[in-house]
């Protein structure tokens, strides 16, 4: 990336003092417009891989350090925080629902559909995507195009390190009700996730579709249908069966996205 303000960035970061200077501070300021404008994302995919850019990161951590509090007034209720609300969601084309709150420097898409739920500075939610009640995107997540959140799904954030990636789901995925997906772990298209999967970048992705469990950590396959485990573990006090996630098919190919979700219900009989 091919950006001047990448060097001005990377040199406040190393010497904070550089934060005093009014030219500085604009150029903090607009990157963090250019992330609220989907102009600049966290995380993107050049074709083979997804690539974090951590000066961004970096600059959403100085925007804190030249942010002073305020108050909000919205009727009744009063916010205290150095970031402002996101705002003109009408003219973004953005369905947003009380009590939905997301932050300034988060990048919204158009059709998305803000049921009540809080998306946190440097997220990126693409196209017609669906963020169910309670539902949270933490800092820097990626989420794809028509994703669906159901309700209670935590997206965790992932600002430091800064050269971590973040959590990514990619377009047409689905996440049943109160699913956990943080610590920079990888969803990829179209794939279903049960109520209640539990991934962190350490928990087991077992695959059990085949004639042999196949296992691997960080990454969710394109397609897979995914529902919540355990598996057996030896400790000094005894033996006790641990958390991971199972994989047990895929989504079909043949049908849209609608059938496919009413097909994984009677193919694997799983709550979404």
């Amino acid at each position: 990336m091919d950006n001047p303000l990448i060097k001005i960035i990377d040199e406040a970061w190393d010497r904070r003092e550089l934060l005093k200077e009014q030219g500085v501070q604009e150029s903090v300021s607009e990157v963090i417009e250019a992330l609220d404008k989907g102009k600049l994302r966290v995380a993107e995919y050049n074709g083979k891989e997804w690539i974090t850019h951590g000066w961004l990161k970096k600059a959403i951590i100085l925007y804190f350090s030249i942010r002073n509090s305020e108050v909000t007034s919205i009727g009744p209720f009063e916010f205290y925080d150095k970031i402002p609300l996101k705002k003109n969601y009408e003219a973004l084309g953005i369905r947003v629902v009380p009590h939905a709150i997301a932050r300034y420097g988060s990048y919204i898409g158009k059709n998305v559909i803000l049921m009540p739920s809080y998306v946190n500075i440097g997220a990126y939610i693409d196209n017609g995507t669906m963020v169910d009640t309670w539902a949270t995107v933490g800092s820097c997540a990626q989420i794809g195009k028509n994703v669906h959140l159901s309700g209670g799904t935590g997206i965790g954030g992932v600002l430091e390190p800064v050269q971590a990636l973040p959590v990514i789901l990619e377009d047409d995925c689905f996440l049943g009700s109160r699913c956990i997906v943080v610590e920079g772990v990888r969803i990829e298209k179209e794939a279903v996730l049960g109520a209640n999967v539990v991934l962190t970048g350490s928990t087991k992705i077992i695959d059990v579709s085949g004639p042999k469990p196949i296992e691997s950590r960080g990454i969710i396959p394109a397609r897979s249908v995914v529902i919540p485990g355990t598996y057996p573990k030896k400790f000094p006090a005894g033996d006790y069966q641990v958390p991971c996630v199972l994989i047990i098919g895929k989504r079909k190919e043949s049908t849209d996205m609608k059938t496919t979700l009413n097909q994984v219900l009677r193919d694997y009989n799983i709550s979404l």
